[in-house]
């Protein structure tokens, strides 16, 4: 019997994502895939696996979840409550599931899109190139209640490893380039983008994010004139009354609005993760930059297995052990609570 994941509930935002679709821009289908790629690579590194395997995104709340036999898995993105059979355990980090065993994952603490990373991945027919869901473009749909999902072999092992999320949770700054139509803009307004708090707005999904701003919209010189081309993941159009508008993974291939900038890769999981009401501001930097910016980001993804640290330390490993109070106070939720941070 293949090992499979059963799904008893579902958040309404529970879709099964991979690194997406590229190539298909000229056919009138965006990439998609995880609305968090930093996310799924952090789960890679927890399991030891490719991170173009397919996972579990959940958006905003999880769900129910149990495996027909013993399973490697892995949480990261959004930190959402997750339970074992009632017991709690640690988000950013990798775990051993058993057969039978019930997976409770909750409402997201912080962020939106919480990860479930399988040990081999979820295996899907591949789509032309990919076997994430893509809900614009019709291909696949949200999981829900009975639902049975099949698991590739796991040809790894190891469990009880924890990751150092990224700060990417509760806004803040986001690098921008300057895109084809920035020049459009007179430099007052790009200055006046840059000196703007945004605060993310409650309308949004994986095509993008509405921004108001604190004070009034902006205007290109050439109004709405602009012909349609090509738009891509991170582009910030802003629409005829003036509004930015962060294009995300199921954005439409094409479109008129005028474009102020667009967000670095590195950045982008940053608006994704802003929940509605969070701040968010912009800052230009030159293509040089984003360049370097870029190289670190990749560095670092590929430098995550070589940063895990165990989830229960060895006492045999810790150099200063007798600095650490080891009697008072100390209690099984205060070693998760660390865990988790």
């Amino acid at each position: 019997m293949t090992r499979a994941l059963i799904v008893h509930r579902a958040g309404p935002g529970v879709t099964v994502q991979d690194p997406g679709r590229p190539g298909y821009l000229a056919y009138g289908l965006s990439r998609g895939g995880a609305a968090d790629r930093l996310a799924l690579a952090e789960g890679a590194a927890l399991l030891g696996q490719s991170d173009a395997l397919a996972v579990l995104e959940m958006a905003g709340i999880g769900g129910e979840f149990e495996v027909t036999e013993a399973t490697r898995i892995a949480l990261t993105g959004a930190p959402m409550r997750a339970s074992v059979d009632g017991t709690r355990i640690a988000w950013n980090a990798c775990h051993r599931l058993e057969a039978g065993a019930r997976l409770s994952i909750g409402a997201a603490g912080t962020g939106n899109y919480g990860y479930l990373h399988l040990g081999g991945g979820v295996a899907l027919p591949r789509r032309l190139g990919g076997c994430g869901t893509h809900l614009s473009a019709g291909l696949g749909a949200p999981l829900k209640a009975a639902d049975r999902l099949e698991i590739r072999p796991d040809t790894g092992s190891r469990t009880g490893m924890a990751v150092a999320a990224d700060d990417r949770f509760g806004g803040g700054t986001v690098r921008i380039v300057a895109s084809l139509q920035t020049d459009l803009f007179a430099a007052g307004e790009r200055a006046r983008f840059e000196a703007t708090t945004f605060r993310r707005d409650a309308r949004g999904n994986r095509m993008g994010v509405r921004l108001d701003p604190d004070g009034p919209g902006f205007e290109s010189e050439a109004g709405l004139s602009v012909l349609s081309e090509v738009i891509v993941p991170g582009d910030i159009q802003i629409t005829g009354d003036g509004t930015p508008f962060v294009l995300l993974n199921e954005c439409q291939t094409i479109g008129g609005y005028p474009r102020i900038g667009s967000v670095l890769p590195a950045d982008l999981p940053k608006v994704v993760q802003a929940r509605a009401g969070e701040t968010l501001r912009f800052s230009f930097v030159s293509l040089e930059e984003a360049v370097a910016i870029e190289a670190r980001a990749r560095d670092a993804r590929k430098s995550l297995r070589k940063r895990l640290t165990p989830l229960i330390r060895d006492p045999a490993t810790i150099a200063d052990l007798l600095s650490y109070q080891l009697v008072s106070g100390v209690t099984a939720g205060d070693d998760l609570e660390r865990s988790e941070r």
